[in-house]
């Protein structure tokens, strides 16, 4: 009987580090995150910008975009934006003809939530330049997409399929001195896409600041 438990126990620590061992595999396994998965095609939705101008994601079925979780009171996002990072990444592919969409989950008095006059004048400070600034304080695209924390990446390939969600680069810190050496996932799958090949890093853990739903 003692034979038998010890052999149960292998057995489930074994079948535990085989399942650990997939789920780091995520440069080639179809990933589910949130209500989206890898591969699959990525959900529409219809939100408005700062103008009340709406956007509908397959509207831009034909092109390339990206979705960026964006609140510009987190560490995190401002380690990407004090240094001209994000900003960087934006021009560059928006300047190839990707549609970037910043996306702003933060509930009406969360961190991160400004009123429209004010959000107008962060941008303007941040020097952001997104294809645009989409607004989601009732949270229901983010909770569509799993968006989990700030800044949360997604891109979308030109037939609508979601090719990668998660972290923007593998250096979870708020050092900026940490940007020029950290690989980019985002600029990756872009330059993979767009060239007709496979992402290599389909999906990472994303870090940053929790969404304030």
């Amino acid at each position: 009987m003692r034979r038998l438990t010890k052999i149960g126990i292998v057995s489930l620590v074994l079948a535990l580090i085989a399942g650990l061992a997939a789920i780091a595999q995520t440069g080639t396994q179809d990933v589910a995150i949130g209500g989206v998965a890898i591969d699959q095609p990525a959900p529409d939705f219809t939100l408005k910008d700062l103008d009340g101008k709406e956007y509908k994601l397959s509207s831009f079925k034909g092109k390339y975009v990206v979705l960026e979780w964006v609140n510009f009171d987190c560490p995190f996002v401002k380690k990407h934006y004090s240094s001209g990072n994000m900003q960087a990444l934006q021009a560059e592919a928006t300047k190839k003809g990707v549609i970037w969409l910043s996306i702003c989950s933060s509930a009406p008095g969360k961190q991160g939530h400004f009123p429209i006059a004010d959000l107008k004048k962060r941008i303007a400070t941040e020097k952001a330049v997104p294809t645009a600034y989409l607004i989601d304080e009732n949270g229901v695209v983010g909770k569509l997409y799993g968006a989990k924390t700030t800044p949360h990446m997604f891109v979308i390939d030109s037939i609508g399929k979601l090719r990668y969600a998660g972290a923007i680069d593998d250096m979870p810190s708020t050092k900026v001195d940490d940007i020029p050496k950290a690989t980019n996932y985002v600029r990756a799958a872009l330059d993979a896409v767009t060239n007709g090949r496979a992402v290599a890093v389909k999906s990472q853990t994303p870090y940053g600041c929790a969404v304030k739903f």
